[in-house]
């Protein structure tokens, strides 16, 4: 007699979409455009989860707060309004980036998840460079949550973020089965693409999707390389290049949630979650304060 084939839950898997794009810089209303034409393109029919870049709405190269302040919305705002229309007449969840106008004229480098039902979560970028308009912006504040779209666990995090491997970890011990990082990321970069996504998903036992935007702007240069890799870190959808492109791919929740991988029955083990030793760690938690010096 033959084993019993395993067949997955058709629930937990998910068609997500990573949307490379040009920005254009102070334009919302042309990247509000911008972004709805994506989601009506033929590359991203039939996805349950459609993702964007870093500040996809307003471009990110201000050199005020006053010049960011004139392209942020609040959340919910116009843009979020708009999207959700979309997520209702086609069923699908969307990830964009935008500037959010906060309370007293202070901006957040923000992105929202958005679904059939409106706006189901914001996530406020925490670790902030000294580069564009996270000069100018307010840092964000609170835990790192997953938040739930339909059967799948999403963690948001912003670029810089995914430098910080406790943010990826926060979210992953939250549940999440997909880490998206929105980016912009320029020159300089590179290695960043080319590994953290994989090293990420790997270390997690999670999907991982980075989606960078292309362009420049203001003399600064983006560089796409926008992934998708599997809970083995291995990439499944790539964009290795500067230009505009959907990175396509099928992802297995289950996959992501089993952290005890089994290679060989009682002789060879991995449990990512089982093995952790938290009071070792404490270190991490510490304040380590440092002058930050700008050249």
């Amino acid at each position: 007699m033959s084993s019993p084939v395993s067949v997955p839950d058709s629930g937990l898997v998910k068609t997500v979409c990573g949307v490379q794009s040009h920005v254009d810089f102070g334009d919302t209303d042309s990247n509000l455009r911008r972004i709805l034409d994506w989601l009506d393109h033929e590359q991203v029919q039939g996805a349950d989860l459609v993702v964007f870049p870093e500040c996809m709405l307003s471009g990110y190269c201000f050199s005020s707060l006053d010049e960011a302040v004139a392209s942020a919305q609040t959340i919910p705002g116009p843009a979020t309004d708009a999207v959700a229309e979309v997520c209702l007449a086609k069923n699908l969840h969307v990830v964009f980036g935008l500037l959010e106008l906060g309370p007293q004229g202070t901006v957040y480098n923000s992105c929202v998840l958005v679904g059939p039902r409106g706006l189901v979560a914001t996530y406020r970028k925490v670790h902030l460079p000294y580069l564009g308009v996270d000069r100018f912006t307010t840092q964000g504040e609170g835990l790192y949550r997953a938040v739930q779209a339909d059967e799948m666990r999403i963690g948001m995090h912003i670029c810089y973020d995914g430098s910080f491997p406790e943010s990826s970890r926060c979210l992953a011990l939250d549940g999440a089965d997909l880490l998206v990082l929105p980016t912009n990321w320029p020159p300089g970069a590179d290695t960043f693409a080319k590994y953290l996504p994989n090293a990420r998903a790997l270390e997690n036992n999670v999907y991982f999707m980075s989606v960078n935007r292309v362009g420049t702007e203001r003399g600064f240069r983006f560089i796409g390389n926008s992934r998708i890799c599997d809970p083995n870190g291995n990439p499944i959808a790539d964009a290795p290049h500067e230009n505009e492109q959907v990175l396509r791919a099928t992802i297995d929740c289950a996959k992501a949630r089993n952290k005890r991988l089994v290679r060989v029955p009682k002789e060879h083990v991995i449990d990512r979650w089982a093995d952790r030793r938290p009071a070792y760690y404490g270190s991490i938690a510490q304040e380590h304060h440092l002058e930050r010096k700008i050249d």
